[in-house]
């Protein structure tokens, strides 16, 4: 794991970063479930830091939601390809509450299929114009019945599940013993980096500022690969590759792998990026020689599998990520 807390981005000086907090947890909780002993390193020794971002509340709503708004945009055009939600439409516009809409809908009478159907118009309005999802349901008659405080009490229940879930999670996190006094790879001798299975590492901006340029990292790196060992990462997790060294032809260690990371569609996107990112991930992976694969619409989940380079492109990606490490460990 990254243990920077600063970023300096055009915009922005010294602003704060670390490791994604979901990605983080999710992930060392699915290994440490199925059994894997997970030992956390950082670079220097210090204790990860999460970034602030990743605990905000919009970054935590609850699983059924989320899936319960994609299948609401899956209505927005007959090819879900040609659906474009951007950050700004999940976390802003209050379409994630559609299935708390629906449900109050339908306990005021409508059927399911009905108070789908009427979420669902109201939710490409918004979509497509840019309003919030209950505004665009009060002022185009797409209300279904319900008065304006049950629309808005639909959105305040969400928020709060939210809130509370980012503060679970921090609790999770700030709970781990090895997040608080991680090892040092410093100290690592090759014999004993060379006793690892896999390495994994979680994405936030973080590892770009200490990873992606950690001699260190690079020599685990370099280590584990010679063995055939699983080198996973997630997210901006990936700028730790561009520490691996070159190989005996003088190219890269991973050119010609077929990878993925966060993309800078995604970048572009994000409250971080529109600051000024010092550099962009996936043209760094690319110019380092990957054969970068993408999936074919931002934020989905998305995971690439090349020999024994396992790497997801986003927060979405977490779960999928993990258990294809578990997979390639057989736990």
């Amino acid at each position: 794991m990254s243990s920077a807390h600063e970023i300096d981005l055009r915009d922005s000086p010294a602003h704060p970063t670390g490791y994604w907090a979901e990605e983080a947890l999710k992930a060392y909780e699915r290994l440490a479930a199925a059994g894997a002993e997970v030992v956390v390193m950082t670079p220097d020794g210090k204790a990860p830091v999460a970034d602030p971002y990743s605990l905000e509340p919009q970054f935590h709503y609850p699983d059924a939601d989320r899936d319960y708004f994609a299948s609401v945009y899956r209505t927005f055009h007959r090819d879900p390809d040609d659906i474009r939600i951007t950050l700004h439409h999940s976390t802003e516009q209050q379409l994630v509450a559609a299935r708390r809409i629906v449900y109050r809908l339908v306990d005021a009478g409508r059927t399911p299929p009905e108070a789908h159907e009427i979420v669902s118009r109201a939710a490409k309005i918004a979509w497509q114009q840019d309003r919030l999802l209950v505004d665009v349901m009060l002022d185009e008659g797409l209300d279904g019945g319900l008065s304006e405080q049950v629309l808005r009490e639909a959105v305040a229940d969400l928020e709060a599940d939210a809130a509370a879930l980012a503060a679970e999670r921090q609790a999770r996190l700030e709970a781990i013993e090895g997040f608080n006094a991680p090892v040092s790879l410093a100290d690592l001798s090759d014999e004993q980096m060379a006793g690892f299975d896999a390495v994994f590492a979680p994405g936030g901006h973080g590892p770009m500022v200490d990873l992606a340029v950690s001699p260190k990292a690079g020599r685990l790196l370099e280590i584990l690969h010679e063995k055939g060992a699983i080198v996973a990462s997630l997210c901006h997790g990936p700028a730790v590759l561009l520490a691996a060294p070159e190989r005996w032809d003088g190219q890269w260690l991973f050119e010609g792998f077929r990878l993925t990371a966060y993309t800078d569609e995604e970048e572009d996107q994000n409250r971080i990026g529109m600051l000024g990112m010092p550099w962009y991930l996936d043209a760094a992976l690319k110019n380092a020689g990957g054969i970068f694969d993408d999936a074919p619409f931002a934020w989905a989940s998305h995971v690439v599998v090349d020999r024994n380079l396992i790497t997801g492109q986003n927060p979405n990606s977490t779960e999928a990520t993990a258990d294809a490490v578990l997979k390639a460990l057989h736990l």
